[in-house]
């Protein structure tokens, strides 16, 4: 009883480049990129695919499994970083309409690679108040189309994909929020925002025509990802760690005690980093970028369904999810799963 997690689903591009693909264009190699990366592959979107169509698919397929029918969706978030129009109409409502849940809201959330965490809590709070329907969250990136695939320190990170989630309640309105045993944790540090950036927005004024006084239409740019790598990786470390343990502590226990941590998926190295920090066995962190790479807000949830599909997240574990991203922000909910 309660709110909880029915269903998952995950979609990867049947497209895969490899680091030797990646070498043939760019002085490196398979080595290189595992040794300090630890992903030896990555999938990108086809010239077909988007974050939408890509979180639709992860959507239905999250549908299918909690055998929930379209006009049962009340609500859908959709974190990403790279969504298909800037910045609208949202991702959330292409996919809204190419579901067919003709009942629900819809929203985009950025919150970079924390925002599938971010984009759950939302969720858990409508669900929450409103028990008789149910919420998606999905996490989808085409993050393949904003790399500068001349710079070897971030082009070989990242890869394309969608996770998503299906969240119901059996509660009267409120109750569930006071029964719940799940803790979640948000937070943000904007004095690190020039970590991770992407130029564009609307921060710059258009210049001005000097008769009119009317902004020049402006020339669209592409802008590519970039990265201050030794920075983004010690807040990383620190910022995981912690966050596992103040989740533990809330509910006293201790991170020993968990079954399995579902961290972020930017960087075997820092995942390694971060277990050894918690003095943890690196087996009890789900790791799958080998071949996903990093896919910002689509690593956690991909990483659920895989686990859930495996027969590796099964009912009553404990687990904790983490992230960590642009902004920067950070989050983590711990839960004994499939219950939130």
């Amino acid at each position: 009883m309660g709110i909880r997690i029915i269903g998952t689903g995950s979609y990867l591009p049947p497209k895969v480049v490899t680091n030797e693909d990646i070498a043939k264009s760019l002085e490196t190699s398979d080595e290189w990129i595992y040794s300090h990366t630890g992903i030896h592959s990555r999938h990108v979107a086809g010239a077909d695919e988007s974050t939408a169509t890509m979180g639709a698919k992860a959507a239905q397929a999250a549908m299918d499994a909690a055998g929930v029918k379209p006009e049962e969706i009340g609500l859908i978030v959709v974190a990403t970083s790279t969504p298909d129009y800037n910045p609208f109409p949202s991702t959330a409502c292409l996919i809204q309409g190419a579901l067919g849940c003709a009942n629900a809201g819809a929203f985009d959330l950025q919150a970079a690679c924390s925002g599938f965490i971010y984009a759950l809590e939302q969720a858990r709070g409508f669900v929450n108040f409103y028990p008789d329907k149910k919420a998606i969250v999905i996490g989808a990136e085409t993050l393949t189309r904003i790399l500068d695939w001349t710079d070897r320190g971030s082009c070989i990170l990242f890869g394309d994909g969608a996770g998503a989630v299906v969240l119901a309640n059996d509660e009267p309105p409120g109750v569930a929020s006071l029964k719940t045993k799940a803790h979640t944790l948000l937070g943000a540090d904007g004095k690190g925002a020039g970590f991770i950036t992407r130029e564009g927005g609307c921060r710059e004024p258009l210049p001005l025509d000097p008769v009119t006084g009317i902004p020049w239409r402006p020339i669209p740019k592409l802008h590519s990802l970039t990265l201050q790598g030794h920075d983004v990786f010690a807040f990383a470390v620190r910022t995981l760690s912690k966050v596992c343990r103040d989740l533990c502590a809330k509910l006293q226990t201790t991170p020993e005690e968990l079954d399995r941590v579902f961290a972020h998926q930017a960087n075997a190295r820092i995942i390694e980093a971060t277990a050894r920090r918690m003095k943890l066995p690196l087996e009890k962190f789900f790791l799958n970028l080998e071949t996903t790479a990093n896919t910002s807000a689509a690593s956690i949830p991909i990483s659920l369904d895989q686990a859930v599909r495996s027969g590796e997240l099964t009912e009553g574990l404990k687990i904790v999810m983490v992230g960590f991203g642009a902004g920067l922000t950070y989050a983590g909910t711990y839960c004994t799963w499939p219950n939130l």
